[in-house]
């Protein structure tokens, strides 16, 4: 989304607050990384889905009393009866067995890898494919201009952070899928946007357009069977995270080889506001994080401190009615 990259380092002797005089002429453009770790991503969540649809084995574990399976010619990778998974996909049961969040199994079972195993699952092909392309639409982007260090901290950090808010407030239900980490991306271009305030043009459009996108989804995310918490906890995460490590260079500074060699221009690489959103940014993720794992390993229902915040993942209606 940047209109400016990242200036690579060069070996240039300059004088303070003189534009030096560049060895590369590369350092007048921006430096463009190839994405691989968000096609690895992508082909990985698909690798899940069909090793857990071979496990699912429909016509041999589904009884004929609980419905006929979906696409039966696809063998043992056919789909559940539509009245148990909606989605085309999976049982709960297999999701379960393959790491799906389950609140008891985290803080009772002591299975507290199921808060990352749960991302890589899908529910089924509808869910898969939503994410997938919001993966890739997303997420090859925001690579192409941070690298795949940054981009794949953001994703796994937040695909945890939604998972450790969903188990603190949903205990009755099982959760999958990468919406968290999918959810962490777009927070983080926000805080892009903001940390980075200098290089944009069009500013205030550009987030007004990104805060529209991530409303309309939060609200889609009431919805019955939507885990609004994995939305919501995935995006507080990536966007604390875009303030931390996705900070770049304010304009004067990525401007100063493009002026005359020689002329005046500033030192500072980095504005003090982008330090300051940085260091505060970084201390609320410390806190957040050690306080939500210690919450959840105690066994704590978040639910009990916050009476209405049940509303944030499903508001009841003449349709239907919400349960934990």
């Amino acid at each position: 989304m940047a209109t400016r990259g990242d200036v690579e380092k060069g070996g240039v002797r300059k004088e303070s607050g003189k534009v030096p005089s560049p060895l590369y002429p590369q350092h007048e453009g921006e430096r463009e990384w190839v994405p691989w770790i968000v096609p690895v991503f992508f082909v990985a969540n698909i690798t899940v889905f069909v090793v857990t649809m071979y496990a699912n084995n429909c016509p041999v574990h589904t009884p004929p009393k609980d419905g006929k399976c979906i696409a039966h010619f696809l063998g043992r990778f056919a789909f559940q009866p539509l009245r148990q998974n909606p989605l085309l996909g999976p049982s709960s049961a297999t999701l379960t067995k393959l790491g799906a969040l389950v609140w008891q199994k985290v803080v009772h079972e002591h299975q507290g890898w199921r808060l990352l195993s749960s991302m890589w699952l899908h529910a089924g092909v509808v869910h898969l494919v939503a994410n997938m392309l919001s993966l890739l639409f997303i997420g090859m982007r925001l690579e192409q201009q941070f690298g795949y260090v940054r981009i794949g901290i953001v994703y796994l950090l937040s695909g945890l952070g939604g998972s450790v808010l969903s188990s603190l407030f949903i205990r009755n239900h099982i959760s999958v899928g990468a919406s968290g980490a999918l959810f962490g991306l777009l927070g983080a271009m926000l805080s892009e946007l903001l940390t980075n305030w200098t290089i944009y043009t069009n500013k205030v459009a550009a987030v007004l357009t990104l805060l529209f996108v991530v409303a309309v989804n939060l609200v889609l995310g009431i919805l019955p069977h939507v885990n609004n918490f994995a939305h919501i906890g995935g995006f507080l995460t990536g966007f604390l995270l875009g303030f931390v490590v996705l900070m770049r260079p304010h304009f004067g500074w990525m401007e100063r080889y493009g002026m005359p060699a020689g002329s005046a221009c500033t030192s500072k690489k980095y504005l003090l506001y982008q330090w300051i959103l940085m260091a505060i940014a970084l201390l609320i993720l410390l806190i957040g994080f050690s306080a939500g794992m210690a919450m959840l390993f105690r066994g704590a229902n978040a639910n009990d401190s916050c009476s209405w915040c049940h509303y944030l993942s499903c508001v009841p209606t003449a349709r239907w009615t919400c349960t934990n």
